[in-house]
Parts: C-alpha cells; sequence; structure tokens
C-alpha cells in the first residue's frame, strides 16, 4: 500500500526541516526541537494513517451501484443520473476526496459531491451524471479517490489511493428509436398502433376480396374451381394486398466517417437520421431492414415490423460503432492484450499475480473467466486468431474502447455497396423485396461501376433516396475574437467540403439518383432524407 503526503502534510515537513535547519545554524536549541516536533509529527502521522486505512479496507470497503441494472440505456447528448454508494464497514472514520470517475472517453461523467465524509460502519451516496456522446456501447469502469483517516475529526495527513472496479455499461441509442421502445405497447399482444392506415391493392395478395366472373386474360391459376362448379360458370378469385412499404436501410460505417468531435462526425449525423426514418416507417406498419456496411457487411438485417424489429435494429446500430474488430482497429495482439491486462488487474481477486508477464495464453483464459461480470453481450469480434478474439470479446463486452486504424475503409466499401444492390435487385422473396431503398454514404467513385445494379433497382421499381454524409458539423467553429489561424483553416476545408460535395450531387445525377444533403441546423444536427 502507497501513502502519498497531502499538501498540507508537506508544507509541515517543509517547515520543521527549515525550522531544525535554521536552529542549528543560530545554535537556538528550543528551534531545534521544535522543528523536530513537527517531523515526529509527520512520521507519527504516517504510521497512523497507515494503520486506518489498512483497518478500513481489510473490514471492508466497496462502491456499490444504486441499481440493479448491469446496463443503462440513454440517448445521446442527454444527461442520465446513475446513484451509487460507498460503504466503510470498518470502526474508523474516513474522508474520500477528489472522487474521479473511471470511464470510457465517450462518456462525459461527473460525480457530485467530490468531498464524502466516510463515519464508522455507514454508507454514504453519491450521484454519477453521465452525459453520452456517440452512439454505442461503452462502460463505466468504477470510480478513483484518495482516502485520509480522519483521527479525533481532524484532517489526515496523509492519502491512499484507491480504486474501486465495478463494471456499469450505458448502451447509447439513436433518439427516435429510443423513443419506441420506451413506449407502452398495449393489448395482449403488445403492439404499438400502427399511425399509417393500409390501401387495398386489387392483385396478388393473402387476403380474399371477391369472387367475380372470369374474363379473357385471368389466370388460370386463380379459378376459384369448386365455386366454379357450384355456380355453373367459371368465377375468379379477386385478391388484395396492404399497401405497405418495404424498406432497407444501408448505411456506410467505414472509420473515416467517424473522424471529428464526438457527436458531430457524419456517421454520428448519419446513425441519428437512420434512426429517424426507420422510426417512421415502423410507425406506418412498414417492413423495415438495415444493412451495416463498411469493407465488408457488417449487419444484415432482414425486413421485419414491430418494437422487436425495432430494438434489433438499435443493437445493430449501437454495434455500428465499435472499433473492435481486428480489420478496424489500429492495436494489434500484444497491445490489445495489454489493454485487457490493465482493465481486468483491479477486477481480478489476486491482481493477476499469478499470471505470468508475457503469457498470452493465460491472460486470455483469465480474461474469458471475468467476462460473466461484464454488462454487455456482443457478437463475436473478427480477429486473426481464437486467442486475440478473445481479448476482443472482452473489451467489447466491458465497453472499453479502441483506436480505429489509420488507413479507412473506402478502398473496399464501394465494392461492398454495388454488391449489395446487386442482391438487393436479384431478391424474389415478397417479404424482403424492396420498394425503398435508403442509403447514407458518400458518392461512389468513377471507377465503382455502380451503373448496372442502379439500372436494374430502377428497373423493378424500386425508389432509390440517397442522402450524402455532412461534414460541415465537425468544421464548424466558434469564433470569440478576431479570426485566429484556425478558423482560417476551418474555413478553407469548409469551401473545400462545400465543393467537393457539388461535384459529388452531379456524379450522382449522372447515375439516376437524386441526392440529398444532411442539414445542419443551429441548435442540433437534422437532416432530410427524403
Amino acid at each position: 500500500m502507497q501513502l502519498h503526503p497531502t499538501r498540507a502534510t508537506f508544507q509541515v515537513a517543509l517547515a520543521g526541516a527549515a525550522m531544525v535547519a535554521v536552529g542549528v545554524a543560530a545554535k537556538v536549541a528550543p528551534a531545534v526541537a521544535f522543528g523536530g516536533a513537527m517531523l515526529l509529527a509527520v512520521t507519527l502521522g504516517r504510521a497512523l494513517a497507515l494503520s486506518t486505512v489498512t483497518r478500513i479496507r481489510a473490514s471492508g470497503f466497496e462502491m456499490v451501484w444504486g441499481t440493479t441494472r448491469r446496463v443503462t440505456k440513454a440517448t445521446r447528448g442527454d444527461v442520465i443520473i446513475l446513484e451509487a454508494e460507498l460503504r466503510n464497514r470498518g470502526f474508523d472514520d474516513a474522508r474520500g476526496v477528489n472522487l474521479r470517475p473511471v470511464a470510457s472517453s465517450m462518456l462525459e461523467v461527473t460525480i457530485h459531491p467530490a468531498t464524502l465524509d466516510l463515519p464508522a460502519a455507514s454508507k454514504v451516496r453519491f450521484e454519477m451524471h453521465v452525459r453520452p456522446k456517440r452512439v454505442g456501447r461503452w462502460g463505466l469502469h468504477g470510480i478513483a479517490l484518495e482516502v485520509r483517516g480522519t483521527p479525533l475529526g481532524g484532517e489526515g495527513l496523509y492519502e491512499v489511493p484507491l480504486m474501486f472496479a465495478n463494471p456499469h455499461g450505458v448502451e447509447v441509442l439513436p433518439k427516435p428509436l429510443f423513443a419506441i421502445l420506451q413506449t407502452a405497447r398495449g393489448g395482449r399482444a403488445r403492439r404499438v398502433a400502427e399511425a399509417g392506415r393500409p390501401a387495398p391493392l386489387a392483385g396478388e395478395g393473402e387476403h380474399l376480396k371477391e369472387l367475380r366472373e372470369h374474363v379473357a386474360g385471368d389466370p388460370f391459376k386463380r379459378i376459384a374451381w369448386k365455386a366454379s362448379a357450384r355456380r355453373g360458370q367459371l368465377l375468379v378469385r379477386e385478391m388484395e394486398r396492404e399497401e405497405r412499404d418495404i424498406a432497407w436501410l444501408v448505411l456506410d460505417a467505414s472509420v473515416e466517417l467517424w473522424a471529428g468531435a464526438h457527436g458531430t462526425a457524419p456517421l454520428d449525423v448519419a446513425i441519428d437520421e437512420l434512426g429517424g426514418v426507420a422510426a417512421r416507417h415502423l410507425a406506418k406498419g412498414d417492413r423495415v431492414g438495415l444493412i451495416v456496411f463498411a469493407s465488408r457487411v457488417r449487419t444484415w438485417l432482414p425486413p421485419g415490423t414491430g418494437p422487436l424489429q425495432a430494438s434489433k435494429i438499435t443493437a445493430a446500430l449501437a454495434s455500428a460503432a465499435s472499433m473492435v474488430d481486428g480489420d478496424r482497429c489500429e492495436l494489434d495482439e500484444v497491445e490489445i492484450a495489454a489493454r485487457v491486462a490493465e482493465h481486468l488487474r483491479p477486477l481480478d481477486p489476486r491482481a493477476l499475480a499469478d499470471v505470468p508477464r508475457g503469457n498470452l495464453d493465460a491472460l486470455s483464459v483469465r480474461a474469458e473467466a471475468m467476462r460473466a461480470r461484464a454488462p454487455f453481450a456482443p457478437r463475436l469480434p473478427m480477429a486473426a486468431t481464437p486467442r486475440e478474439q478473445r481479448f476482443r470479446h472482452y473489451l467489447a463486452s466491458f465497453g472499453v474502447e479502441v483506436p480505429p486504424r489509420v488507413e479507412g475503409e473506402r478502398d473496399k466499401a464501394d465494392g461492398q455497396l454495388r454488391g449489395i444492390f446487386e442482391k438487393l435487385a436479384r431478391e424474389k422473396n415478397q417479404k424482403k423485396r424492396p420498394s425503398i431503398v435508403h442509403v447514407w454514404a458518400p458518392p461512389p467513385g468513377p471507377e465503382s461501376q455502380m451503373d448496372a445494379p442502379l439500372r436494374k433497382l430502377r428497373a423493378r421499381h424500386v425508389e432509390l433516396r440517397w442522402t450524402m454524409p455532412s461534414f460541415e458539423p465537425g468544421l464548424t467553429a466558434h469564433p470569440s475574437g478576431p479570426p485566429t489561424v484556425e478558423d482560417v483553416v476551418l474555413e478553407a476545408v469548409r469551401i473545400r467540403v462545400r465543393a467537393s460535395q457539388s461535384r459529388a450531387e452531379r456524379a450522382m445525377r449522372a447515375l439516376g439518383v437524386r441526392p440529398k444533403s444532411v442539414e445542419v441546423r443551429r441548435h442540433g444536427v437534422r437532416g432530410g432524407s427524403e
């Protein structure tokens, strides 16, 4: 256990040493004695603080969350309040100072109050105010503080840094879909009311509209033979279907689109837009599917309806922000293992003392066993080896962020998008064949060969709505005085971005697609997608 002197202790020790030096130089015995007494008091204070904190830790000094849930769901930008408490099970009073959160950088966390008095055998509550910055699954790993003994009600001379590892997950969801999941659902079927009204259309369908006389051109498969035999004339079944759209939402989640300030990056805006469009289609009763791609297809969710489909879409969008896969992360296996060991050490009862340094196999076994305490249960990430996959799975389960790769994924994303269009154009299943395709992606390059699949979609009367990401939010400047070099550079970059977007819109129109740029407003990031 390490003891650190407080600022007041350091000043007292410095004053005592100075008084001893002055007393020796001036040959004043009382000054030497007084300075020595000050140094002796500091030394005794260290011994007293060490014994006090040792007894507190031996008796039980822990942090407990005020909720039984392991994951709290929230939306980006909104503040949530989590209650927790520190428990002092010992027989000595203590004081906790400088309470600090240990959390992901995607969460802005403050603790109130920052100083707690911990009487003997007591529980003291405090609050953690959390404001998420980005959609995804992020971890609150615990708190760090310094504990001081309070002998005779005074301030302790020494403090002991402590960290309480108690993981809690924060799942950040798009606001429109979060509202659907929080809305009360009525009836025994637990369904939401559909906002749109279906319009019956004659033709191929599942519901019988009427029986009518056979006319030239009616296919034989629609003849009602039994009814025709009873009536003595040929009758055909007139069927009807409901006018419901089958909407596919296609999102480019390349790592380059996360560039920018947290919350205003192009992909942050795109996810909010996609959530709003998905919520509108689901409210009308349409079937909605989701495809998330980058250098490979990350999610392919077949079309569905209702709150269950909304929850699947939100889960897929929450995992879209993850960089833990081997093809999206800058860290190799050794660096990933070092990050796992750093996070695992305060959670492990033996603090990894029995795991030899550099033994990655033993570390992976210990990490896999400790994953039962994780707040999340994500999918298995992509990795080169099973051992590396276990390390990456551990980080994803605890919401530990990792840096994205530097090279980016745009070189392969266009090829993936072309394959997605071709597969949607070949779809023959009535419940999956698209009527509307919403795309959130940068415009394809001239070498992408996107003409053929787009012509196939138009030939099948599929409406294509393409929204290009806006880079303006991440380039917004807030000048508070004369223009600086940074303001000039940002303005130059904004002009270049506008010019590139204009060229991209002309290229999209040449492909027969009407593009739509995200609209940025002053008090938030909103946009149109239709």
